[in-house]
């Protein structure tokens, strides 16, 4: 992956090229080979008496002792997104168990508690983990995309030593880690107007959800003013999750300032052209510990990395990233 290169007939230099590498892989790009995955749901009782869905892939056969494969999603996503469908194609032909953990009202259904979810949600990734090391005997790679990317290292640098008795290794995908560059790259010029409008379009009629749940939750004249993800989370994210505000959310969220407490292999993956998270932003070796790998291809866009001829696939993603986890998950 260090050397991938986006196909000729998807812009692979230039602005453009983060952005059709983004796009069209999501909406028109092939994530599977043969069937769709199928999934099976289990709910979890979370510690705050609210609920956490996760879906498992559909097994075949006795695969208690089978490496499981854990995946989190990024900001919006659930089981259903182009890059857990091509992970999940991949662990079906390796033998492996899988499984995707929603965040708090990605499944489907609107949850309970007066919260959603954040970049740097350590806290809920780690009992999440806790419950698959609880229930599964073999052993555990976990993979984080976007948001879910940051959480995750969050959760690995916090739990330090103590990381490697729940799981083997862990890699994030397109993460922003430092949260402050990516939240105000997102909210400038073609960003602001496409990603930023299709991120709220779903986020803002989930938040008024959850203030008819709770009322006086927040304010719903800011949140309805909100015109970036950096309003929208001063109003929400933020104050719902013990921040101040999001400056202070972002800095202390963010996964990138910590790297050098990972105890287990994590390997971070940012393409250099992602229009989510610049590249300017992303670290050097000298600021990570030993423990961590850093891919850094000059194409990708964000989570995409497509190859093939058109209409192209996503496989490729879920190869090289398994092919970096399998020998330390199995060692």
């Amino acid at each position: 992956m260090q050397s991938y290169r986006a196909p000729r007939w998807l812009f692979g230099d230039g602005p453009l090229g983060g952005n059709v590498q983004t796009i069209w892989p999501a909406l028109m790009s092939r994530r599977f080979v043969g069937p769709a995955p199928v999934y099976r749901r289990e709910r979890w009782a979370a510690p705050d008496g609210d609920f956490v869905d996760v879906d498992w892939q559909v097994e075949t056969g006795d695969m208690a002792d089978a490496p499981l494969l854990v995946l989190f999603h990024g900001l919006e996503g659930s089981s259903a997104s182009h890059y857990a469908q091509a992970f999940a194609d991949w662990a079906r032909g390796h033998g492996w168990r899988y499984a995707v953990p929603h965040f708090r009202g990605c499944s489907g259904e609107l949850n309970q508690a007066p919260r959603a979810y954040h970049s740097g949600d350590h806290e809920e990734i780690g009992w999440i983990l806790d419950r698959f090391r609880a229930a599964h005997r073999g052993p555990i790679g976990v993979v984080g995309v976007s948001l879910g990317g940051n959480a995750l290292l969050r959760w690995a640098e916090e739990a330090g030593d103590t990381a490697a008795s729940r799981v083997a290794a862990v890699c994030a995908v397109s993460s922003p880690i430092d949260l402050t560059a990516g939240g105000h790259h997102i909210g400038q010029g073609f960003n602001r107007l496409t990603y930023t409008r299709m991120f709220l379009a779903s986020m803002r009629p989930k938040a008024l959800a959850k203030l008819a749940q709770h009322p006086g939750l927040f304010d719903r004249a800011k949140l309805l003013a909100a015109r970036d993800l950096y309003a929208f989370d001063n109003v929400f994210t933020a104050p719902l999750h013990g921040f101040r505000d999001t400056d202070d959310y972002w800095s202390r969220a963010s996964a990138k300032p910590h790297l050098h407490l990972i105890r287990i292999p994590a390997l971070v993956l940012n393409a250099r052209n992602d229009p989510f998270v610049p590249a300017s932003s992303l670290p050097g070796a000298h600021e990570v510990g030993r423990h961590v790998t850093l891919w850094q291809p000059a194409h990708g866009g964000h989570v995409g990395f497509p190859a093939g001829r058109l209409p192209g696939h996503v496989m490729t993603l879920p190869e090289q990233v398994m092919a970096w986890m399998q020998p330390r998950v199995m060692t």
